[in-house]
Parts: structure tokens; sequence; C-alpha cells
């Protein structure tokens, strides 16, 4: 992302800005997915600890 400053002063054009918001959402989704996928498998082990016990 640009910096606020940069912006002020230069401008931004909105299809770029567009293309790097969409390029932003992308990643926070995938990393979402990856803390999901990661929540389950934790899930999983306590409950696999918890019937050891």
């Amino acid at each position: 992302m640009p910096k606020a400053a940069d912006v002020e002063e230069n401008g931004l054009s909105l299809g770029e800005m567009n293309k790097i918001l969409v390029r932003k959402m992308e990643e926070m989704t995938l990393y979402m997915i990856q803390l999901n996928k990661d929540n389950e498998a934790m899930k999983k082990e306590i409950k696999m600890l918890k019937a050891k016990l």
C-alpha cells in the first residue's frame, strides 16, 4: 500500500489502487484460510489429548 503522504503528493490512479486492494484481499483471504486450517488441527489435537486423560 502506498503511504498517505505519497498519495497526497503524487496522487494515485483508481485502477492502480483497485489492483492493490484486490491483491491485499487475496493475501488476507489465503491467510485466513491457513489460520482456519491451523485452528481445526489444534482443535483435533486438543480433543485427542483430552480423550487420553
